[in-house]
């Protein structure tokens, strides 16, 4: 006990990064996983990094700054979590496209692993999306990044001056532009084929004014739509391995970013 006692303020200053990081994680984050599991495997991820990590900084004095540094490791997990989360949204952005093209804008539903209101086609593409993440094993390596992220990121780090010039802002800024092109990447085959069947829903109103559009254009959008969307199914692995594959390239390059 004489050993630990000085380096507790290091094992609590770890759970604070590793508890904020699961909070916003994907995968880790969804509501279906319990929340004492999360609290366990916080805890466990936490000893097994203090170990490894904690007993080679410096002892952590609880002064009047120790608070600061609790908040600073918050930001440091809360921000890998959400650079994760960020790209994983890219799913549900696409879904969004599409079912404003093919009707389903109005039939939003509440998805259980967030807690919010989703799209239909953006919540089946998530639930698509997770399960190709848990197939190649990317919660493993997420649990890798964080954990790897002391060598970069140690308790003694310089994360406020890099929010404070702007760096960090920035890099999110841009990976919301990349995450909204990988959106509509996605998108753009179901969304394209949809405006063709518009454009040729139009001409036939007006080449053959009998036909009521409106009663046959929306059951012909959504076969279209599921016609396209089956075809498109086999190149999901493909694009998803390329998108989690950026999503931890920019997990890297945050990691480079804060660490100087």
């Amino acid at each position: 006990m004489e050993l630990f006692l000085p380096y507790l303020p290091n094992a609590l200053l770890i759970f604070c990064r590793i508890t904020s990081f699961f909070v916003v994680a994907p995968v880790f984050s969804s509501r279906n996983v319990p929340a004492p599991f999360k609290i366990g495997l916080a805890f466990f991820v936490t000893w097994i990094l203090f170990a490894a990590v904690g007993m080679n900084e410096q002892p952590v004095t609880m002064d009047s700054l120790y608070a600061l540094t609790v908040i600073r490791e918050i930001l440091v997990g809360l921000l890998l979590g959400f650079l994760a989360y960020l790209f994983f949204t890219a799913v549900q952005v696409a879904g969004s496209f599409t079912d404003m093209q093919m009707g389903f804008g109005m039939a939003n539903v509440i998805d259980p692993m967030t807690g919010t209101s989703t799209p239909l086609l953006g919540n089946l593409k998530y639930m698509v999306a997770t399960l190709l993440f848990l197939t190649f094993n990317g919660h493993h390596h997420l649990l890798q990044a964080i954990m790897d992220s002391y060598q970069w990121i140690p308790l003694q780090n310089e994360l406020f001056t890099k929010l404070y010039s702007g760096e960090i802002s920035e890099f999110l800024l841009q990976s919301f532009t990349k995450m909204f092109s990988l959106a509509f990447q996605l998108a753009a085959p179901l969304v394209v084929s949809l405006f063709l069947a518009d454009v040729g829903l139009g001409i036939l109103a007006k080449t053959a004014p009998q036909f009521n559009v409106f009663v046959i254009g929306l059951p012909l959008k959504i076969l279209i739509g599921f016609l396209i969307l089956l075809l498109m199914i086999p190149s999901y692995g493909p694009f998803f391995r390329d998108l989690f594959a950026k999503m931890f390239e920019a997990l890297l390059h945050m990691l480079q970013m804060v660490a100087g």
